[in-house]
């Protein structure tokens, strides 16, 4: 079943690995088919030196197992609340990378320091409040995502396909598996840039709505002329 949206979130899981987001077996990236409301995830605990696609796990939108012999990542609810709330999204993917983390762990949302950050993300990527022990106590995964939405209730996901989670670490989506990997891929350079930038001159401000606005829709949107068609 879904043998190649198991091929792709393998495909996705592995470039987590490969582009070093990842340490030992942390990390997850899931798919989902939308027209039969299944989700695809990594299975957890496994190294990613040995993983395959038939190890991918299926289950549906409420977590119940649908296909595999291994336990989902820890992380699933996590992922199903996000599908349940973005319909638009078709990825998920989560990391503990290194900049990024560090934001998170700070309680900062990462503000648009130049166009490199502009290019992808309209404007700062946000940082979800931290949870409380009564969210952590129950049902702590799916509060996690809760708390992301929460984040969202006035921006666009499509706009800023990422979040910084307090405490935790950074979560990500996009079109496909892959997709929420490139955008994990970028945040962690632009978290990177903005430390850099703000250790060289703390006193450092977002870029102007005249040049966020330039490079995000040049790349993005209807008028687009970046790239080819």
């Amino acid at each position: 079943m879904l043998k190649e949206l198991r091929r792709q979130v393998l495909e996705a899981n592995l470039e987590l690995h490969r582009q070093g987001l990842v340490v030992y077996t942390w990390g997850n990236v899931s798919g989902i088919d939308r027209s039969l409301g299944l989700v695809v995830i990594k299975p957890s605990g496994v190294a990613y030196e040995s993983m395959t696609a038939e190890q991918m796990v299926i289950v549906n939108l409420e977590g119940e197992l649908v296909e595999g012999n291994l336990r989902p990542s820890s992380d699933l609810p996590t992922h199903l609340e996000l599908y349940r709330s973005f319909p638009s999204i078709g990825g998920v993917a989560h990391t503990h990378s290194l900049y990024a983390t560090g934001w998170a762990q700070a309680g900062m949302e990462l503000p648009c320091l130049g166009t490199t950050h502009a290019d992808h993300f309209y404007g700062a990527v946000p940082c979800a409040r931290a949870l409380t022990q009564t969210e952590v106590d129950q049902e702590y995964e799916k509060n996690t995502g809760m708390v992301i939405v929460e984040t969202f209730a006035d921006l666009d996901p499509n706009a800023v396909p990422a979040v910084l989670v307090a405490q935790h670490g950074p979560f990500t989506w996009g079109k496909n598996p892959m997709d929420a990997v490139r955008n994990s891929v970028v945040l962690e350079e632009v978290a990177k840039m903005a430390s850099i930038t703000l250790g060289v001159n703390p006193q450092a401000r977002a870029v102007p709505q005249y040049l966020l606005d330039k490079h995000y829709f040049r790349k993005h949107g209807k008028n687009a002329y970046y790239g080819q068609n």
